[in-house]
């Protein structure tokens, strides 16, 4: 996985117009970057936050997190780019902010957050590679300004921005699941989440009742059939692996509600 640093970041912000943060619906907090706000204000760029994924909450807390953000000075809007909810409005309303024309968004974002997946949106076709899983083959690998129609352009920036946020997210976003050495830990920190904010989600993704991370872990390996060679042993690093996937691709479901 290739991450853009914190200078190219500010390039790209300096050299475009409107910069666009995707920020996944599910936990905007952990998915905001305070350091990119910082850039965009200091070079006194226009910011519009993307709460994307919104098909995979309730209207209610998508509205509730709008309205919440909004509160807090920021423009705001929700979609969900992979079932097209809302791109056109945001097209529109990405053209109403423009100061003049032709003019060039910058979209960024923590990995896997939609960023790809809303410049494919926008464009109405596919221009950039998406996968829902960090690190895997599609993953965005280079600067390409891309057209919108006439007068819009977008740069699709390398990598995304560096994780900073904390954990789970700072490792699960950060690299591929295979890459992730230790995955255990995060894992653990993710399924805490999950049953916190949704004691069924562990239940209705594998058919496990228990509550306690570890033991999910090694009853998942056990169910999957996953054991080290040499002991027999529950693998609990390929669950704690699987786990990570699932919230990716949003089989292991909850969702941060709204304060």
């Amino acid at each position: 996985m290739i991450l853009a640093s914190w200078r190219t970041i500010a390039r790209l912000v300096k050299n475009s117009d409107i910069v666009v943060e995707v920020v996944d619906i599910r936990d905007p907090h952990s998915t905001m970057s305070k350091k990119l706000e910082k850039i965009v204000y200091a070079l006194d760029k226009t910011l519009l936050i993307v709460l994307n994924k919104c098909d995979l909450v309730p209207r209610s807390v998508a509205e509730g997190w709008k309205s919440y953000l909004e509160g807090l000075g920021y423009k705001v809007m929700y979609i969900s780019a992979t079932s097209r909810l809302g791109t056109r409005m945001l097209r529109g309303w990405i053209k109403s902010m423009a100061p003049y024309k032709p003019f060039i968004v910058v979209v960024v974002g923590y990995p896997k957050t939609g960023k790809s997946s809303i410049i494919n949106a926008l464009r109405g076709r596919r221009g950039a590679p998406t996968s829902p899983i960090p690190g895997s083959p599609g993953y965005t690998r280079g600067v390409q300004i891309l057209k919108v129609e006439n007068d819009f352009y977008m740069i699709d920036t390398p990598g995304i921005i560096p994780v900073d946020g904390p954990l789970p997210e700072a490792i699960i976003r950060g690299r591929a699941p295979e890459e992730i050495k230790d995955p255990v830990p995060a894992a653990v920190a993710l399924i805490e989440r999950a049953l916190k904010y949704n004691p069924k989600a562990i239940a209705d993704a594998y058919g496990i009742e228990e509550k306690d991370p570890y033991k999910i872990l090694e009853l998942l390996a056990l169910k999957r059939g996953w054991r080290y060679k040499t002991t027999g042993e529950p693998l609990i690093e390929e669950s704690a692996r699987t786990i990570i996937r699932d919230y990716h691709t949003a089989k292991l479901y909850f969702y941060v509600p709204p304060p």
